[in-house]
Order: C-alpha cells, then structure tokens, then sequence
C-alpha cells in the first residue's frame, strides 16, 4: 500500500510539473499572438509550406519561426515550395484559437526574397534531379523530408487509403534509425574497442542514432507524427533501460501529453491525432491478437484490422471513399519493402528504379463517393475503444461495430 501510495504521488507531482511547464508554454505563445495582433498590418518573412491550386487563385500554407498561416495570391504569380517571402497582412480577425490552429490572412503586399540555401533545400534539389516527373519527385520530397505534397497528389493517396504511408512516422522512423545504426556500428566499434572497452557498445550507438534522428526531426520542421514516434522511441529507450513494460497505453498517454506541454499548437494537429490514434490501435491489436502464432496470419491481420479500426474515425473527417481504398493493407505490406529501397537507392545513385511503375500508380483514376461518419457512431465507437483497454466485452463491441461501419462504408 505504501508503494502504491508513492507511486500515485509520483504521477500527481509529475503531471503537476506537465500543467506548470503547459502553462508556461501557452502564455509564451499567447505573448506572440499580442505581439501579432498588437497592430493591424503585420510583416514578416516566412517560408512557403506548400501551394493549393484554386480555379481562380493560388492558396499559400506559410510559415515563420512562430506561427502558420494561408494566404491566397493570383496565379500569374510564379511561387514555389520553400520560397522565401516578404508578406503584410490584416491582423485585425485572428482570434488566438484560430492562432494556434493555423489562421487565414488577407495580404497587404507580397515580394519573393533572394534565399540561402539550406541542407533541405539541397536535399531537395538532390531528389528532383533524379526523377524526371514532377509528381514523383513531389512523392520522395514528402517521403524523405515531410514537405506536403500537391491537393491532387493527396487526393490519389486518399484515394488509395494510404496517407498515413506519406506521412512521416513510426515506420519511417525505425527504418532511419536501423540504417544510421550499422553507418555507425563499425566505425564506433573500433574506437570503442581500442578507447572505452567498458563502455555499453548498444547503448552508445542506439544514443547517437537518436542524436541523428533528432537532426532529422529537425530538418522536417518538427511534423507532429514525426514528433510523435520520436518521442516514443526516447521514452522506450529510458523504460527499456529501467525494466519498464514498454507497450502500454499510459506510455501513449504520456507520449500526447509530452508533446502538447512542449508544442500547445500541436493539440489542433489532425496528423498527431491520427499518429496518436493509430498507435492505440495497434497496442490494442497487440492486447488480443498477440497470441496468433502463424506470422503471416499476423501479418495479414495486423493491416487490415488497424485499416479497418481507423476507417471510422478517418470518415469522421474525410468523407471521400473509393474501393480502391480496400487495396490499403496491400500497398502497404508493400511498402514496408518500397521504403528502405526507395532510400537506399536515393542514397546511392539509382533513384528511378520503380519510378514507371509509380508513375502508373499516381495516374489511376477514382470513382469516389462520400461517406461520413455519424457523431453518434463517432462518439460510439471511440468510447468502445476506450473500455476496450479494460474490457473484451466491449472490443468484441467495437469489432461487431467495426463490421457494420466496414458493410456501411463500401457495400
């Protein structure tokens, strides 16, 4: 009981110590929003995230240091992602909620800047020069370095179910730190044996492989399902290290509330939400199906259970759907393959080996339709989910919902 007792008093002071560092952290940002609004024209240089062609205009995602913005300009005007610009816009409707969510902006003058090169923008003149079509290169720019891509390109990917292998995540993130792991290993290995024999060899490379996936994080801007498999892994490793249950929806738990105390714009981000959202299906799948022992059955139910688990809450967003959407767990077995070779061969010459193939795959078309999920079945079904950590009942609940949503949505 006493220890018990420590232990709940140990997580109160800790999540005391979150809400006083969250405090902190949003009344900074509210002091750069008072700064914003502080006069009605507001100028700054910012970088453009990415370009959504309209039938009369152009939409620009822009960024600087402390905020993301949109602002529309006419199409004759000549931009390109990762331009830099000067920009004065009204101020005088942004509240702070629409601040911290990403605002939109009537620009008063707008001017392209001369800019300096920087590794990102190398790295992405690296990859467009080794592919011919522009929709490929767009793809490897997301895959690599989490620049968006076009609406059209992510409308195919939607198309096909399969946004959550353009975002950079988990996934993406194991493969990186496998391959910086054995750049590493031999190098580090010499000097370990001939200077510090007594050193932990496997934790010294794990703690320099995460010190370059931190430069990484980094280099892509801090994308918040990036962030989130980032985080994870660092708090695997310190739990790994003290002999603590790794897999666990109170690490989950933590990881979310890590985050938005660090990043509170973050807390508006539909990519964390769906990162976040994906692993606790996948710690859930992990809860009642880890007892399969053939490893293929496993690996067939795993993408299509976690496919299917997130389908409900994707349509609650994203009403649009095609059959196509039903290859997903397919393509994404697939994957799993196409990634490392796909970074492979960028890092060592022979970028455009799938690049004919990926070309016929962009030009499918889509007959779509739209379907929504319910609010009621939203609320429904994430609640199911919830008591589902606790209760098989209610995940035999939430599979039985599962079911009647997935007849719903394409039959």
């Amino acid at each position: 009981m006493i220890i018990i007792g420590k232990l709940h008093q140990s997580i109160i002071l800790f999540l005391l110590l979150l809400l006083f560092i969250f405090t902190i952290n949003i009344s900074i940002e509210y002091s750069k929003y008072k700064e914003l609004i502080y006069e009605e024209v507001y100028e700054t240089k910012v970088e453009i995230v990415n370009i959504y062609k309209k039938k009369k205009v152009n939409i620009l995602r822009l960024k600087n240091k402390n905020f993301e913005f949109f602002t529309s300009v006419n199409k004759d005007l000549k931009f390109h992602k990762l331009d830099v610009i000067q920009i004065a816009f009204l101020t005088n409707k942004i509240s702070f909620i629409s601040y911290l969510k990403g605002f939109y902006a009537k620009k008063i003058y707008i001017d392209k800047l001369t800019k300096n090169s920087t590794l990102k923008d190398l790295i992405s003149k690296k990859i467009n020069s080794n592919h011919i079509d522009s929709q490929i290169s767009e793809v490897f720019n997301a895959l690599f370095l989490a620049i968006p891509v076009s609406s059209q390109l992510r409308d195919v990917f939607s198309n096909y179910g399969i946004t959550h292998l353009i975002a950079l995540s988990g996934f993406h993130l194991s493969v990186l730190s496998f391959l910086i792991y054995w750049i590493i290993f031999f190098p580090y290995d010499f000097v370990h044996k001939r200077y510090f024999p007594y050193r932990n060899k496997k934790f010294d490379l794990i703690l320099i492989s995460l010190t370059f996936l931190f430069m990484y994080l980094l280099l892509t801007n801090i994308v918040p399902s990036l962030l989130r498999a980032f985080v994870m892994l660092s708090l695997g490793i310190f739990l790994l290290r003290s002999n603590i249950k790794l897999i666990s929806f109170t690490n989950l738990l933590f990881t979310f509330l890590l985050i938005v105390v660090f990043f509170p714009k973050y807390i508006f981000s539909i990519s964390l939400w769906f990162s976040m959202s994906g692993v606790f299906y996948i710690f859930l799948y992990i809860k009642y199906f880890s007892e399969i022992k053939s490893m293929i059955m496993k690996l067939l139910l795993f993408n299509f259970w976690i496919y299917f688990a997130m389908n409900p809450i994707v349509h609650y967003f994203f009403p649009n759907t095609t059959y196509e959407q039903l290859y997903s767990p397919f393509i994404t077995i697939l994957f799993t393959f196409f990634y490392p070779i796909e970074l492979f061969s960028h890092l060592f010459g022979f970028a455009g080996i799938f690049d004919s193939y990926l070309k016929i795959f962009l030009e499918k078309e889509f007959i779509m339709f739209d379907v929504t999920t319910h609010l009621f079945i939203f609320i429904l079904y994430i609640s199911l989910s919830f008591l589902s950590i606790k209760s098989k009942k209610s995940f035999i609940l939430l599979n039985i919902l599962l079911f009647g949503f997935t007849v719903y949505l394409y039959i």
